[in-house]
């Protein structure tokens, strides 16, 4: 836990939320702020080229789109007025971590699970030196901040790999206040323990509260069951590949109302909170009417979690960094990618935060503890889980970042296509190829179609900026239920190329990634 500063705290109360409302579904020292074209992956993609992208990318990037070192995106990084620089060494190593009474030998930044955050105040600026400590070529990706698009971590795009035993300095603004964090963009590393979280503080901070938690949601089995690359293999040959349901690391079987049907693809052995087994929890300790901001982050491979903090009602006041108006739960469902910021005030007692991996009949669990009492069991089910879960369709930004009304300039549908059987997850059924980029113009109003015509929910992330769903409500990550249609706006006025992918990260390495990319 870290305190909160308290410069930021008290400005206005929360308005109290009904509770009537109705329930409804490169090189050493190379910095990212420095390169010159030659070092990026954009137009370094020939034959005696040294990057390495990852493998299931092919082809080269087009010509006639904004290169991600250009001066449009040079000129869109001093528009966002470059404050304080905050620095900050990064070293991704492989070592043994414990989880709890279970040590591991697995890869994270320094040695914690999860990594040290990362605090800065709105229009500091980052500059991140990465130590690559690993056997094998990493990059990091800032998730969710809207940033300058050298300093976005995709192999191949924005950058080369960084090789083992090589550094490389990340250097951005971070201009938007909210809950962030950081993982590696290069094949299935994410499902290590490669993830931080990145807290962006507001200098005007409107929240009113006390004290502050971060909580990191994981799902768990490098170093246990396996390896993320094994994972993948094995996936990878699909249910038509000679495998049956349930061997090996395909999980069949899991099922969820609430995701639509199908609940995720990989068996785990483990479900974490803040890097700790359910026997072995993280505890905030606190005292009685604290109010209490819980910054939610759910970093997991191929899980949902459904979370509740037990004897309490949550109040949601921002997702994916973005405040909305504040509304009451018993619980939330995270898909992976995503982030909600809550706010308690805290009984006294001992209470379990639950995080249940949805579909998977397995939970995750931390503890709040404000007074005596013995702690709650590890299969502890609160029954607030099975509460009120809010929706999308409930919560509305609140109205200083609510888009601007304006009709789209550009409307593009994409189809989520592919199966189990095939393993075969891609958009319009084209695996991602660094040929494929979809292009906007600066200053568009962007419109954007996810058509699933897949069985499998997807959570799917755009890089770079935010977008609004069709009541408002701004989000980076969000989930497109089977069968289902998501419609999508977002302003294009952050230049360069960026993916757009499912945050499943089994769907994205077997080739449910594209790329946007703005005209010259």
């Amino acid at each position: 836990m870290r305190p909160v500063d308290r410069r930021t705290l008290l400005r206005t109360a929360l308005a109290t939320a009904s509770a009537g409302l109705l329930a409804s579904c490169g090189d050493d020292n190379t910095s990212a702020g420095s390169m010159d074209h030659k070092s990026m992956g954009h137009g370094s993609m020939g034959e005696d080229s040294a990057a390495t992208p990852t493998a299931h990318a092919s082809g080269r990037l087009p010509a006639g789109f904004v290169d991600p070192d250009g001066p449009q995106v040079r000129a869109a990084e001093a528009a966002r007025k470059p404050g304080k620089v905050r620095d900050v060494r990064l070293t991704a190593t492989a070592g043994e971590v414990d989880l709890g009474g279970r040590t591991v030998t697995t890869w994270t930044y320094g040695g914690q699970l999860p990594g040290t955050p990362i605090r800065v105040t709105a229009g500091e600026v980052v500059r991140a030196r990465l130590t690559n400590e690993l056997p094998a070529d990493t990059t990091v990706h800032w998730h969710g901040l809207s940033l300058r698009n050298n300093a976005d971590g995709v192999p191949g795009v924005t950058q080369k790999d960084v090789p083992a035993g090589k550094d490389f300095t990340y250097e951005f603004t971070a201009a938007n206040p909210g809950t962030y964090w950081f993982h590696p963009h290069t094949g299935p590393q994410l499902d290590r323990g490669l993830y931080a979280p990145l807290i962006v503080e507001d200098p005007n901070e409107p929240l009113d509260y006390d004290d502050e938690w971060i909580v990191v949601l994981d799902d768990w089995l490098d170093g246990i069951t396996g390896t993320p690359e094994k994972v993948l293999a094995e996936l990878r040959r699909g249910m038509g590949g000679g495998m049956s349901g349930d061997s090996g690391y395909m999980m069949m079987g899991a099922t969820s109302p609430l995701l639509g049907g199908d609940a995720g693809d990989v068996r785990y052995p483990h479900f974490l909170v803040n890097g700790r087994l359910p026997t072995a929890p993280a505890t905030y300790r606190g005292k009685p009417g604290t109010r209490l901001r819980i910054r939610l982050i759910n970093a997991s491979g191929d899980t949902a979690f459904r979370v509740a903090l037990g004897g309490h009602r949550m109040t949601v006041t921002h997702t994916d960094g973005y405040a909305v108006k504040p509304v009451q739960t018993d619980a939330l469902l995270l898909g992976m990618g995503e982030r909600y910021d809550v706010v308690v005030t805290l009984d006294s007692g001992v209470f379990p935060l639950v995080a249940l991996a949805e579909g998977k009949k397995a939970t995750a669990l931390a503890v709040v503890r404000t007074g005596s009492g013995s702690a709650p069991t590890a299969r502890v089910r609160p029954r607030e889980l099975d509460g009120h879960v809010v929706s999308y369709r409930e919560l509305k930004p609140a109205e200083d970042v609510r888009l601007a009304d304006r009709a789209p300039d550009r409307t593009r549908t994409l189809k989520l296509t592919g199966s189990m059987m095939k393993y075969d997850w891609a958009f319009d059924n084209k695996p991602y190829n660094l040929s494929h980029v979809t292009p906007v113009r600066a200053g568009e109003r962007v419109r954007l179609n996810f058509v699933n015509t897949t069985t499998m929910w997807h959570p799917i992330h755009l890089h770079g900026h935010t977008f609004a769903l069709g009541n408002g409500l701004r989000k980076d990550t969000a989930i497109v239920l089977p069968r289902r249609t998501l419609t999508v706006d977002f302003d294009a006025d952050n230049p360069g190329i960026w993916m757009l992918h499912c945050h499943n990260v089994y769907h994205a390495e077997a080739g449910m990634m594209t790329l946007l990319g703005y005209r010259t």
